[in-house]
C-alpha cells in the first residue's frame, strides 16, 4: 500500500471516529433533556449519598 492509500484511509477513519462520537454526544444530551429538574435533584442527592459510603469504591 502506498503513502497516500495510508493518509487517505487514515483520514476516513477520523472522520468516522468524529461521526461516531458526534452521535453519542447528542443521544446523551437527549436523554438528559428528558429528565425534569426533580429528577436531576434525585439523582445528584443519591450520588452524594453514595459518595460518603465508601471512598475506596470509585477507584
Amino acid at each position: 500500500m502506498d503513502a497516500s492509500r495510508v493518509w487517505k484511509v487514515l483520514g476516513v477513519a477520523g472522520l468516522a471516529g468524529v461521526a461516531a462520537t458526534g452521535v453519542v454526544v447528542a443521544r446523551d444530551q437527549r436523554r438528559r433533556a428528558r429528565l425534569t429538574p426533580d429528577e436531576v435533584r434525585a439523582r445528584l442527592h443519591e450520588r452524594v449519598d453514595g459518595a460518603g459510603a465508601d471512598p475506596g469504591e470509585g477507584k
